[in-house]
């Protein structure tokens, strides 16, 4: 490849370019990292009040959204593709309290925590996955794993799927609460 084959970086944002010839995991990978970079991009440098900023009248927040990421990754990654119990923070929320505690710990966590607990998150996600496709990825992208309570079965195929539509539908709305804080705008 010479340096007029080069893809173009994104921006200034410094984001993983999904690649533009992959198989399949490395495609579902790849714009899942993308992913995972925008909303770091989207919530980076923003104090722990900017990250409870709302834009009714919704309510939500972009802290709200790492702390929902997070358990969205523990929940496929840690819980389901794993057979595991769901880690902390998530194995001692009382659910019947607040059905939306992750989007509410905005509430009680500051900036560094939700960041934290974010990449914490992502990391056990991206481990289990290496994991899981160590051997023969085609194969693991097709073994099923026991999903909601075992009331139905999900592929890591599916779960990837599933996490590029969570975070692309949820940076929408990142994008709008972003820019009503500081006027950043995505592209």
């Amino acid at each position: 490849m010479t340096a007029d084959d080069e893809v173009p970086a994104y921006g200034e944002q410094d984001r993983p370019e999904p690649p533009h010839s992959a198989d399949e995991l490395g495609t579902l990978l790849g714009f899942l990292d993308f992913l995972r970079a925008s909303l770091a991009w989207k919530t980076d440098g923003l104090s722990t009040e900017e990250l409870r900023l709302t834009l009714p009248p919704s309510d939500l927040t972009l802290g709200g959204m790492l702390a929902h990421m997070s358990f969205v990754e523990d929940f496929w990654f840690a819980h389901t593709a794993a057979e595991a119990p769901m880690p902390e923070p998530w194995a001692s929320t009382d659910w019947a309290a607040d059905e939306d505690a992750d989007w509410h710990l905005v509430r009680t966590a500051d900036a560094a925590a939700l960041r934290d607990l974010w990449k914490a998150s992502t990391a056990r996600s991206r481990a289990q996955t290496e994991r899981m496709t160590a051997g023969d990825a085609v194969a693991a992208l097709g073994q099923t794993h026991p999903a909601w309570g075992g009331r139905a079965q999900v592929s890591l195929r599916w779960i990837l799927t599933h996490m590029v539509e969570e975070y692309a539908r949820h940076l929408g709305h990142a994008d709008l609460i972003r820019q009503s804080v500081d006027g950043l705008t995505g592209e």
